[in-house]
């Protein structure tokens, strides 16, 4: 016997996990992203990360139809840009409210985020919800600054 949802999901509040926005192009759907926490490395050779996504967003068709995406962490100014990328307002609006610049695959890359994973699409599964995607890492940009965390419900920063 499993656990409800809801037990589920109080369970995992208490796992801090830093944000990212995950983002995306292609010719059918245009500039895409999205709010995401789970995100994970999967292998250092080849480089390979994991992020996961509700098979309902429409990112993530945008990632299977265009091949590429990119991983851009937030840092601690970005709370904003956070909540911009989970809903509330058009694909369009995300990205004419934030800075970003294409990437050497022409997805977007979050200028301001504190390290930005460009991936192209290796494999993806469906597992329950989600789509668990795995991107081998083509082009990383680290930059300066603190992550964001989200924990219990709510965005946190590290103690100096």
């Amino acid at each position: 016997m499993s656990v409800s949802a809801d037990e589920f999901k109080q369970a995992l509040q208490l796992w801090a996990s830093g944000i990212t926005v995950v983002t995306t192009y292609s010719d059918k759907f245009g500039l895409q992203g999205m709010t995401v926490t789970a995100f994970s490395s999967v292998s250092v050779d080849p480089p390979q990360i994991l992020v996961c996504l509700n098979e309902r967003a429409d990112t993530g068709e945008g990632i299977q139809t265009g091949g590429y995406f990119a991983v851009n962490v937030l840092s601690q100014d970005q709370q904003d840009v956070s909540n911009q990328f989970a809903g509330g307002c058009s694909q369009q609006e995300r990205f004419a409210n934030t800075p970003w610049q294409p990437g050497i695959h022409g997805v977007p890359v979050l200028t301001d985020s504190l390290m930005s994973l460009e991936c192209k699409l290796v494999d993806k599964t469906l597992a329950g919800t989600h789509w668990i995607m795995i991107g081998e890492v083509q082009n990383s940009l680290c930059r300066t600054g603190q992550p964001i965390l989200y924990y219990r419900g709510g965005y946190k920063r590290l103690a100096e």
